[in-house]
């Protein structure tokens, strides 16, 4: 699911509102130790242009 989650973000990128929806949605779906993971590859593959959404989506998954 961690790598479908992937595709599916890199997919969406070119909107904010749909990445937003889509990362929401891939942070319910995995696991903890996933959840960590897609955080820190999105920091680094959009974290130029969405770390705020990024940063929103994850505060209360990730501690």
């Amino acid at each position: 699911m961690f790598e479908y989650s992937k595709e599916i973000l890199t997919k969406v990128s070119f909107d904010q509102r749909l990445f937003s929806k889509e990362l929401k949605k891939a942070i319910s779906w995995l696991k903890k130790d996933e959840r960590k993971l897609l955080m820190v590859w999105c920091l680094a593959t959009f974290g130029q242009r969405y770390s705020d959404v990024i940063m929103q989506a994850f505060r209360h998954y990730v501690k």
